[in-house]
């Protein structure tokens, strides 16, 4: 998500007060998540409230009040809280306030989740779904259909992944689903990987294994990528057979290439420049 100035402050004001709102031992992380990204669908589908709750030209009490008139016996205190403060501050546009919103009920849900010490199951999860829907282009078109409607395409979701993954995993893709907005669901299932890896503070490393690694194996991997990067590494390792031999490894937007498909390749272009 590329915020312009005005936004980013707004942003980290906001996740300020997130952060002292779940701080509450009476708050619950989890319906702060649901309720705030179920205000982002609103101002997604409302174009002129979402334009009134941005609007620099009005006071922040104004915003505020309006706000507050809207939601105040629909959603929970410490969400109307955090809404205080993101409807308090200056966006740079109405779209990039309903994108911090956004930002915001993630990172309430994935707090819901360090909570129950099931961030581990999620991201895993998200990284398994975000797998599946790479392998089933027809799936991923369905998806991020923007004909399609919402309804369906959440049947969709809870038909494949409910009772199969935690509830904070469905909810996340569920409005990667809903806001794809053309830009293709696997990109933001990928992205919801990396925030989860992030709230461990560790980094993704993609790992794809011509066959199976044993957990001797995967261990060893992580250990040598943790001296690599120095900082903690989180593994996801998919099989490909078709790789001959070796792994391929993917951290950010650099590649270690051991495989054999990967050497031969290396080799073919060294004999064409000799």
């Amino acid at each position: 998500m590329t915020l312009h100035a005005a936004s980013r402050e707004a942003l980290g004001l906001a996740e300020e007060r997130l952060g002292e709102v779940l701080a509450d031992a009476g708050a619950d992380a989890a319906t702060v998540g649901d309720e705030l990204l179920s205000v982002v669908d609103l101002l997604d589908a409302e174009i002129g409230l979402r334009r009134a709750v941005s609007d620099a030209s009005t006071s922040p009490e104004a915003r505020r009040g309006l706000v507050r008139r809207l939601f105040d016996g629909k959603l929970s205190e410490p969400t109307l809280k955090v809404l205080d403060a993101v409807a308090g501050s200056r966006w740079s546009s109405p779209r990039e306030l309903t994108d911090g919103l956004e930002e915001l009920g993630r990172s309430a849900l994935l707090t819901a989740a360090e909570k129950t010490g099931n961030v581990d199951t999620v991201e895993s999860q998200l990284f398994q779904v975000a797998r599946i829907v790479a392998r089933a282009p027809e799936l991923e078109a369905a998806l991020s259909d923007l004909a399609g409607p919402a309804d369906a395409k959440r049947t969709l979701v809870r038909g494949l992944f409910a009772d199969k993954v935690d509830v904070v995993t469905e909810t996340l893709v569920e409005q990667v689903v809903r806001r794809a907005k053309g830009r293709g669901v696997g990109v933001g299932l990928d992205k919801l990987v990396k925030l989860a890896a992030e709230r461990r503070q560790r980094s993704v490393a993609y790992v794809t294994s011509a066959s199976a690694l044993s957990d001797e194996q995967t261990a060893q991997l992580g250990a040598k990528l943790n001296d690599i990067y120095g900082r903690q590494i989180a593994l996801h390792v998919e099989v490909d057979p078709r790789l001959g031999g070796g792994l391929v490894v993917r951290v950010g937007d650099e590649v270690i290439d051991g495989s054999a498909a990967g050497q031969l390749a290396a080799l073919r272009r060294r004999l064409a420049r000799a």
